[in-house]
């Protein structure tokens, strides 16, 4: 009986938790001959926990198979399938891994067929609705990231994006500010994105940079880090945010619906002093 639950359950393919890992683990599949396997499953090696009746594959990463399979997939996607390819594995989804395979199997199987386009295939059809919600974040993110300046002239951000969306806001803030040092840090993901004015060149500004590390003090207090001109700006934008509120005008429900509660941790016009809220008090 055991031997037979053995044999019949589906094959996992535990790959490292990177997208170059599941590339690797791809190259995997179809080295072993296990794409046409019946139920084949993916986990990444952060959420994959040991069962005694799995039949696990673990995949290393390898740089070179990666490489290849990235290659086979721009030829198969072009530049804009391979955006909605990177999207869905930046979601994180518990079944991303498996979701994205079924659709580089079937264009792979048809590759003739414009098949980000098929969407009565079902993975096709999940992926389409785990980019929107990707993108959706991306862009809210760009709007709501709020930077606070400090003592070591570096203004700063901290976020905690329900997508690992970081690398798809870097370019757009590194386009924008380029003439302030800045720092976005993800909480829920443990890294952040560093941009240091002073290695800009003539040719453009400068590259980003990883953080991969950062103080506990300045993640969870970052007030202790705050310069004057800091605690300065935020004393006037939220008296000003109290001033111009109309209590007979506020709308909570559409206030929520283009501004999700979520995200108001880290708004300053949030985080209103009591004098402001005086202010508005008396209005």
């Amino acid at each position: 009986m055991t031997q037979s639950l053995i044999t019949n359950t589906a094959p996992i393919i535990v790959y490292p938790s990177s997208f170059e890992g599941w590339l690797s683990a791809v190259f995997y599949v179809y080295e072993q001959r296990l794409q046409n396997q019946p139920y084949l499953q993916w986990a990444d090696q952060r959420s994959y926990q040991l069962s005694l009746i799995d039949t696990a594959h673990y995949v290393d990463f390898d740089e070179d198979k990666a490489q290849r399979v990235l290659v086979k997939l721009h030829a198969l996607f072009g530049h804009s399938g391979m955006r909605q390819i990177l999207w869905g594995f930046l979601s994180e989804q518990s079944d991303i891994g498996a979701v994205l395979f079924q659709v580089i199997k079937y264009a792979l199987d048809f590759p003739a067929r414009q098949v980000l386009q098929d969407l009565g295939h079902m993975a096709v059809l999940e992926l389409s609705k785990i980019v929107k919600s990707v993108g959706r974040e991306k862009h809210r993110m760009e709007a709501f990231v709020r930077f606070e300046h400090t003592t070591e002239d570096i203004y700063f951000s901290r976020v905690e994006p329900d997508f690992n969306v970081l690398p798809l806001i870097g370019e757009h803030f590194r386009q924008r500010y380029q003439d302030q040092n800045w720092a976005i840090y993800d909480l829920v993901r443990g890294y952040g994105i560093y941009y240091d004015k002073s290695q800009s060149t003539q040719a453009g500004p400068a590259p980003l940079q990883l953080i991969s590390e950062l103080d506990d003090q300045v993640i969870h207090n970052p007030a202790s880090i705050h310069s004057e001109q800091e605690l300065r700006y935020q004393r006037f934008w939220q008296g000003y945010f109290a001033n111009v509120t109309i209590k007979e005008r506020k709308n909570p429900r559409l206030h929520k619906q283009y501004l999700p509660q979520r995200y108001w941790k880290y708004l300053t016009e949030k985080q209103v002093l009591p004098s402001a809220a005086h202010l508005s008090e008396s209005r």
